[in-house]
């Protein structure tokens, strides 16, 4: 099985009054599969899951996957706190014809690592599609630890991982002890190069909504053993990976992708549009790449 190296954890726009722009995100899912996406995560992070209804996130997996249809993947973020509404908006997603799913560690009550192997082995033993976990420890309040994705890797279906715990080591144990065929990603775009050089499979990326060539093109030179080439490009492009990071996710992206044509609009509340002095800090940064 193969889904690709990068992904774009896209952005949900929004029209003034909030409501969301299917529109906008037909036309930005098409933009990102031709600009090197391998596919797209719709409802993660950089998407607001958590203030997005049920019924929105269907209607939006449904768009986008009618946007980009054979050109890209589509993987839809179903996961929440609560393994039966994981379980229930899964199930659903497999009428839509998404390409896979990305469960995220439930968050705010903070399981032990049984309950979280539990809830996981659930969903994936009430889905036929493929499921990528995603552990992302400074939104959930509690780590996957790379002995529990380990034993998960053993399940047919799931599949991969979405790592954005910024440790290292525990990366570098889950790339040599999990199942073959077990894709490990970065969660973290600053990560991206030092866990393909342990053996990573690429990124679920934020940053690839503006300069997903060159993340592509950073992906193959590692995997094609050209290193310094690779490294070249990391730091050429790690201010943009710190400032898209400079307050909460997608506060800034979303500025971003306003000011290079896309009407992405404003986060919902109780996110909030970047300050001035963000937006300026931003602007500066997307001129030196030459991105405005």
């Amino acid at each position: 099985m193969s889904l690709g190296s990068l992904f774009t954890a896209m952005v949900t726009p929004f029209n003034d009054d909030f409501t969301i722009n299917y529109s906008e995100a037909q036309r930005l899912a098409r933009y990102l599969v031709e600009n090197g996406s391998d596919g797209i995560v719709v409802s993660g992070t950089t998407g607001e899951a958590p203030t997005l209804s049920k019924e929105e996130k269907i209607s939006l997996f449904k768009a986008v996957k009618e946007a980009v249809g054979e050109k890209g993947k589509v993987i839809a973020g179903t996961g929440s706190y609560s393994t039966e509404d994981t379980l229930k908006l899964t199930k659903e997603v497999e009428k839509v014809g998404v390409d896979a799913v990305l469960v995220v560690v439930p968050y705010y009550n903070k399981p032990p690592q049984k309950g979280l192997f539990t809830h996981f082995k659930k969903v994936a033993g009430n889905t036929s599609l493929p499921v990528i976990l995603y552990n992302v420890p400074s939104r959930t309040a509690v780590n996957l630890d790379a002995e529990t994705t380990v034993s998960l890797s053993k399940i047919d279906n799931i599949v991969g991982i979405k790592e954005a715990s910024g440790n290292l080591a525990q990366v570098a144990y889950i790339i040599s002890h999990a199942e073959n065929g077990f894709f490990v990603y970065s969660g973290d775009d600053s990560f991206t190069f030092p866990l393909l050089s342990l053996g990573g499979d690429g990124v679920i990326s934020v940053a690839s909504h503006l300069v997903g060539r060159e993340m592509k093109k950073m992906i193959e030179k590692v995997k094609n053993g050209e290193l310094e080439e690779a490294r070249k490009i990391h730091l050429r492009l790690l201010p943009l990976f710190k400032k898209l990071f400079l307050t909460t996710n997608p506060i800034m992206i979303k500025k971003a992708m306003q000011l290079v044509g896309f009407k992405v609009g404003a986060p919902r509340l109780p996110l909030v549009e970047a300050s001035e002095k963000e937006t300026e800090v931003l602007k500066e940064t997307l001129r030196s790449l030459g991105l405005i």
